[in-house]
């Protein structure tokens, strides 16, 4: 009778042990899976990146202007010349073309005539071998005074607006007619400009 008694009671308190252990690792295991992570693991924002990536995108933006106008200004060719004229419908003369390619270009507001835009203040002269894409040439060809503007887009070429019976085109400042007649180059962007991309097919008189 005795042993029967002992054996009940060690297998009820085996039992026992058995539960409290079972509940003592689950509350361990809860515990765990919920503890928040420590601040310090978090990923701190990448600020000094940002930074970084505007200050790139600000020089682009500075680049592409000398880009945008040669490209527009060469979309151009063909229209036919038109005193007075400065849009692609109504045609075009030297400063109406100018004008008209520059018109989008921030911080640059050009006169109506030729001898205008080269008078302005503030468009510093270029020597003929520092020109780049996107400043403007001048010329003396009829007058005491500069009378025809272009626009330079590289590799001593420009694009202009000729003369009455003729279509805007490129034309080479090599050439003995233009080089006899050439006065100076001005920058008008906005400090030192890249070179822009020219279009593979070019168009020369």
């Amino acid at each position: 009778m005795r042993s029967t008694i002992l054996t009940c009671l060690s297998i009820g308190f085996a039992a026992i042990l058995a539960g409290t252990g079972n509940e003592a690792s689950a509350s361990y295991k809860v515990t765990h899976s919920y503890e928040p992570a420590p601040v310090d693991l978090r990923v701190p924002v990448q600020g000094r990146k940002l930074l970084t990536m505007t200050s790139q995108q600000s020089i682009g933006n500075a680049t592409s202007d000398a880009h945008q106008v040669t490209k527009r200004a060469y979309k151009l060719i063909g229209i036919p010349y038109r005193w007075g004229g400065m849009s692609p419908k109504r045609g075009f003369d030297c400063s109406g073309l100018v004008n008209y390619v520059f018109r989008d270009v921030d911080e640059v507001e050009l006169p109506r005539t030729a001898r205008a835009i080269y008078s302005q203040k503030g468009n510093p002269k270029v020597n003929r071998g520092d020109l780049q894409p996107g400043d403007l040439v001048f010329f003396r060809i009829r007058s005491r005074s500069v009378d025809h503007v272009g626009i330079y887009v590289g590799d001593d070429k420009f694009i202009h607006a000729p003369r009455r019976g003729k279509n805007v085109r490129v034309s080479d400042l090599n050439g003995s007619y233009w080089k006899r007649h050439y006065i100076a180059g001005k920058r008008v962007l906005p400090e030192t400009l890249a070179k822009a991309d020219l279009p593979s097919a070019h168009r020369y008189e």
